[in-house]
């Protein structure tokens, strides 16, 4: 694209899995292709906004979409949205950038509820994110509410991530025989090597385990899977648990966080637990594989799951796959999401489509986000 169309954007995720930290990255890009990685970091949430997000979840799910929004729901936005954007700015002076050098910011936001479409039944969802409080205190254009207007359009609201991850394949010279496997609260694969581009929710990721984990209070996650490494998949319950009709649902297709929880483990021991629920992570990725019109030979994976050595090598083994993390190819697997974010920013900037019929449902691409402006 013409070089006057390159602009440096500003990618900001916090997935669902609660990690605490917000993710902030940086790329040069017309919203097509990425012509610079800019820097990359974490910036921890202070601890309260963490347990008013964890309280904030657990209100979602009560609320259901079920009448007025919660009230936790206008305090949590107002926190967040203040947290990033205090953040974007630290992250910009650390760097040497000032705010008038990006273009745009694309601001996920939280995911507090997310119901895919069904028969009879329009899909929701619910990121808590105020773009123009953003815009007003970073003094740069912010892109937020990604996932509405494509459920407006029919679509799942889910995963976006499809129309970046086809750019990293090309990158590595893998659209042939390569998917991406993002590896967050849940697991979403996408494929571009037969046709239209494909991508769709696989199943769970870290979330039933971290949840599994934090409810016998023993910290966040099953770190390094050494929990999950020193117990025993109940192959029977497994296989039970492997006849959930999602995973054999044509794509397009999506999940709420809390779609498999970790009640699927109960009455197992902490380590059979989540062995069990590792175990049935990498199955379902393996199910998926098996729904795609040609199979691919190796999965690119990406997000924070790729730091499990227990689940990547049930990937492969229960998936019948290779398995690589992005960052043995050069690319920044704990950054991807975030990079994901600046692009789409731009993408709507320029009013392009970031969700598709095959990636989405959508009847028709669709333009992702909502633009707030800075003042002046």
């Amino acid at each position: 694209m013409a070089a006057d169309r390159m602009g440096w954007a500003i990618g900001l995720m916090t997935g669902t899995v609660l990690d605490g930290n917000i993710d902030i990255a940086m790329i040069r890009t017309d919203g097509e292709m990425v012509a610079e990685l800019g820097p990359f970091a974490f910036a921890p949430y202070p601890a309260e906004i963490r347990a008013l997000l964890v309280e904030t979840l657990t209100v979602a799910r009560e609320w259901g979409f079920s009448g007025p929004e919660p009230e936790i729901f206008a305090k949590a936005e107002d926190a967040i949205s203040v947290a990033q954007a205090e953040a974007v700015l630290a992250f910009l002076s650390a760097n040497g950038f000032a705010p008038s050098e990006v273009a745009a910011i694309g601001f996920h936001g939280q995911t507090v509820l997310h119901r895919a479409p069904e028969a009879g039944r329009p899909g929701r969802t619910r990121q808590l994110g105020d773009g123009a409080r953003m815009a007003a205190i970073t003094g740069i254009d912010v892109v937020y509410d990604f996932r509405s207007a494509d459920m407006r359009a029919g679509g799942q609201g889910a995963p976006l991530a499809g129309i970046y991850h086809k750019a990293l394949l090309e990158r590595i010279d893998g659209l042939d025989d390569t998917a991406f496997l993002n590896l967050g609260g849940v697991a979403n694969l996408t494929f571009a090597g037969a046709g239209p581009l494909i991508a769709f929710d696989t199943g769970p990721a870290n979330a039933p385990v971290n949840d599994w984990i934090a409810q016998h209070g023993l910290g966040e996650m099953d770190r390094d899977g050494k929990i999950a490494a020193s117990g025993k998949v109940d192959e029977a319950r497994l296989a039970e648990l492997l006849t959930h009709p999602y995973l054999t649902r044509p794509y397009p297709k999506s999940l709420d966080r809390f779609d498999f929880p970790s009640t699927m483990a109960q009455g197992q021991s902490l380590e059979d637990g989540a062995a069990l629920l590792t175990a049935f992570t990498a199955s379902a990725v393996g199910k998926a594989l098996d729904l795609l019109p040609k199979r691919p030979r190796r999965l690119v994976a990406c997000g924070g799951g790729r730091k499990n050595p227990t689940l990547m090598a049930e990937i492969a083994k229960r998936g019948r796959v290779d398995v690589v993390d992005a960052d043995a190819l050069g690319l920044r697997g704990d950054a991807i999401e975030a990079e994901l974010f600046a692009l789409l920013a731009m993408r709507t900037m320029r009013g392009l489509p970031s969700s598709f019929p095959t990636t989405t449902g959508a009847a028709e691409p669709t333009v992702a986000g909502v633009i707030a402006k800075a003042p002046g």
